[in-house]
């Protein structure tokens, strides 16, 4: 078996080896620091990548989609540190196969990797009954990049820090800000500090 790691932290990447090699036993492992890199790695022969979210300069979401639309054949698992109810149904909907929280990795990470190995798609029983409701919260209707910028004006940055971490102008970033804003029905960044708080968004 082959298998891509895709992580911008080594002490996790290293964890996961460890994880699936005393499971699955002869394993061959490439790495990736960050989306860009996962992105230039796609050229090996995987039979499976596990992605995190967290990436450095920019979404992982969109390095997912990215993923999938360059091998759509390689199957994907996202290990997050976000919860399910967070990104779970996006990066299902975005392509990955299988999602599995940090927290829960020792338990469901092997799980989840035999069943996306065997061609199925592995939830949790609490996000299968997530997948057949409708969305209800108003962070739930935002896009992935709208979503992103939210969860940092939550935390307290500039419209100028976020467009330099996300390599976009400020004037795109202002109108992703304003276009949260009517959607969420807010109309500051104090009320969506306080939405990001209440929802679990931020820490």
């Amino acid at each position: 078996m082959r298998i891509l790691i895709v992580d911008d932290h080594e002490l996790l990447r290293r964890g996961v080896k460890e994880l699936l090699a005393e499971a699955f036993g002869v394993v061959t492992f490439g790495e990736a620091a960050s989306g860009n890199e996962a992105l230039a790695a796609l050229q090996g022969n995987w039979d499976l990548a596990v992605l995190d979210l967290a990436m450095p300069r920019g979404s992982g979401l969109e390095a997912l989609k990215e993923m999938r639309a360059r091998r759509p054949d390689l199957p994907i698992v996202v290990l997050s540190a976000h919860e399910e109810e967070h990104y779970a149904i996006r990066a299902l909907r975005g392509g990955a196969r299988a999602y599995v929280t940090k927290q829960s990795a020792s338990t469901e990470l092997v799980r989840a990797v035999k069943r996306v190995i065997g061609g199925n798609d592995y939830l949790s029983d609490n996000l299968a009954e997530k997948l057949k409701a409708p969305a209800r919260l108003p962070h739930e209707l935002l896009s992935d990049r709208e979503l992103q910028v939210l969860r940092m004006l939550a935390v307290g940055k500039s419209v100028k820090q976020i467009g330099h971490e996300l390599a976009l102008s400020e004037k795109t970033i202002s109108t992703y800000r304003a276009r949260l804003l009517v959607k969420m029905d807010l109309d500051s960044n104090a009320e969506l500090m306080r939405y990001a708080l209440r929802a679990g968004l931020v820490e």
